[in-house]
């Protein structure tokens, strides 16, 4: 047996993994070979230390095709990876907030004069002004707390929209927030109409600009026909998984006591224990994933991301924790791609669930970010995961 032992399909790699220049990204292949007999990789010599092998290969293109092979007494084994060049990358963080229709609600009964007179839209507007702020308000086509459709939207800002499309975009998240999980069984057909329906509002209140193609449905979890549409429309990326999963845990009320003591576990979000893990998601993939932050499936051509925070599931206490945590794993493993996101709802003092404190989290995040990080806002749907070196 050959084995490729320390990058897995689909690694996306950069200047941290190896020696760039213009043209490649060196990198080194290290693996296992039971048979002890000499390997080469993409042509090249390996060298040989006991069962053991390693050989330096030039990456030179986007995707690139890695091949282990030895030759035997019993015949020839190989071994093929499919590895990302993240050429030219830089440290960057992309923001996106779900489950948007208070915000509409709001506009169509209050109609002020400017719609970035709404405290929702002024305090993003801040928070782009402070930090550059990129983000992304994936929507409902329906509120299922008060009447309203997104029909009812009026489009009397469509220019102020407009001007602010390179920072603000708008997305397709589901028609309405019930039921949960509305694409896990649903048809090709039921998404598209979703899709163009809300597609076509935006557009008419806001502009072409101001939509961007999806980077995750509501609650995440799809179909395979949706997951299919999806990408034929155009996503270059999507959440953890297209697949139907079991959702986290949100953090109990304990966890405020585990602050009081000096200790704060790495599970921030409760997660199952390994066992569980095994039967409740690919625990190898989402070990990688919280590790490296993304991934790219070479089957569907898309990349797939991990949120480092939920922000509205913690305390302002614990994000610079959890931030601490994350940026000493993208120092560890070379990461230079953050992912974060919010719910609208908590930013409305009628909702039950109110977070006074929302905005002051969105920008403690954004500051860690920016500030801490070094990082630079991005929309993922532009270039690769928002670098566009390869455009």
């Amino acid at each position: 047996m050959i084995s490729i032992t320390n990058f897995r399909e689909g690694a996306v790699l950069n200047h941290h993994h190896g020696r760039e220049t213009e043209k490649s990204l060196t990198v080194a292949i290290e693996g296992m070979n039971s048979f002890g007999t000499p390997v080469t990789v993409n042509g090249v010599p390996a060298e040989q230390n006991g069962l053991s092998f390693r050989a330096e290969i030039e990456l030179a293109e986007k995707i690139n095709k890695v091949e282990a092979v030895t030759v035997t007494p019993y015949g020839e084994f190989s071994q093929k990876l499919t590895l990302v060049w993240d050429k030219k990358s830089f440290r960057r963080c992309r923001f996106y907030i779900d489950d948007h229709s208070f915000l509409f609600s709001d506009l169509a009964k209050e109609r002020p004069a400017r719609a970035f007179e709404h405290f929702y839209l002024k305090e993003l507007k801040k928070l782009h002004d402070k930090y550059g702020l990129k983000v992304i308000l994936n929507s409902f086509y329906r509120n299922d707390h008060e009447e309203f459709l997104l029909k009812d939207m009026p489009d009397i800002w469509k220019s102020e929209f407009e001007d602010n499309a390179h920072w603000l975009k708008f997305s397709l998240h589901s028609y309405s927030e019930f039921p949960d999980r509305p694409y896990a069984d649903a048809s090709r057909k039921q998404f598209l109409q979703d899709y163009e329906l809300l597609k076509s509002e935006i557009e008419r209140f806001a502009g072409p600009s101001s939509f961007i193609v999806p980077n995750v449905l509501h609650w995440a979890n799809v179909s395979p026909g949706v997951a299919d549409e999806l990408i034929k429309l155009g996503s270059r990326c999507y959440a953890e998984a297209m697949r139907t999963r079991v959702m986290c845990t949100p953090p109990e009320e304990e966890l405020s006591e585990r602050e009081r003591q000096e200790e704060f576990r790495s599970e921030v979000y409760v997660s199952p224990s390994a066992p569980l893990a095994r039967h409740f998601g690919f625990a190898e993939e989402i070990d990688y994933l919280d590790k490296h932050s993304v991934v790219y499936d070479p089957g569907l051509k898309i990349f797939f991301y991990h949120d480092w925070i939920i922000s509205n599931l913690l305390t302002s206490g614990q994000i610079p924790r959890l931030f601490k945590q994350t940026l000493a794993k993208a120092d560890k493993y070379g990461g230079d791609v953050f992912s974060a996101s919010s719910h609208e709802q908590y930013a409305f003092p009628r909702y039950f669930n109110y977070q006074p404190d929302h905005f002051a989290k969105l920008e403690e995040i954004l500051r860690l970010m920016v500030e801490e990080a070094n990082c630079t806002p991005v929309f993922f749907q532009e270039g690769l995961l928002g670098n566009n070196a390869w455009e």
